[in-house]
């Protein structure tokens, strides 16, 4: 009788080792996490600062409907001055000092113009940001509609991330 071979070798059967632990994640895992972190705190950054650039851009413009709501039931020269005190206000958050806080009279206006105004400054409706201020009364044809369009307009191209 022959003994049978399995039985002769007394062999056993193979074990496969154990499946691999989910913690600690391999190297790799940790980048990607790491990298999902950073881009998602660059996202939240980008989205708190659009946030309150909208919220500072809704501030100025009521700020604007209030001084022309003033504006169009006093008729004074105050509420003017205020919306260029506004404008320049603006003006010196976004650009630097050094070229705006010396602007008076026509180079203000063209300032206006250049970053933002297309025009309606120096020409159009916003002349009266340079002379109305010194006069005792607005003149009587006042382009109210006009003005305030052109403050908001160049509000609104202003209001933005600074350059």
């Amino acid at each position: 009788m022959n003994p049978d071979p399995q039985q002769a070798l007394d062999l056993r059967d193979i074990h496969l080792p154990a499946a691999p632990p989910f913690w600690p994640p391999a190297p790799g895992w940790w980048l990607l996490a790491v990298a999902l972190l950073a881009l998602l705190a660059w996202f939240g950054l980008r989205l708190w600062r659009q946030w309150r650039l909208r919220r500072q851009r809704r501030k100025v413009l009521d700020a604007v409907d209030a001084l022309a709501a003033r504006l169009s039931s006093e008729r004074s020269t105050e509420a003017l001055t205020r919306l260029s005190v506004l404008l320049r206000q603006l003006a010196l958050a976004r650009y630097p000092r050094r070229e705006v806080a010396v602007l008076t009279g026509a180079a203000w206006l063209r300032f206006l113009d250049e970053t933002g105004g297309e025009g309606r400054f120096a020409e159009g409706p916003g002349r009266l940001l340079a002379s109305a201020p010194y006069q005792r009364a607005l003149p009587s044809q006042l382009d109210l509609a006009g003005l305030v369009g052109a403050v908001r307009g160049w509000v609104e191209a202003n209001s933005g991330e600074p350059a």
